[in-house]
């Protein structure tokens, strides 16, 4: 597998942060705890292992 640019990198920062933004903003709850937010990040992790 090559490695990744530092470019490359960036983008896919960038674009993790964009979709957890639109998750949010769209989302049903104006406010989270921090045991939420910890929640949807590990539904995000397991579904990008997937």
């Amino acid at each position: 597998m090559d490695k990744m640019t530092d470019k490359e990198r960036q983008d896919t920062k960038m674009a993790m942060l964009y979709e957890l933004r639109l998750i949010f903003s769209n989302g049903e709850k104006k406010e989270y705890t921090t045991e939420e937010i910890v929640e949807l990040l590990d539904k995000i992790a397991m579904a990008k292992e997937q």
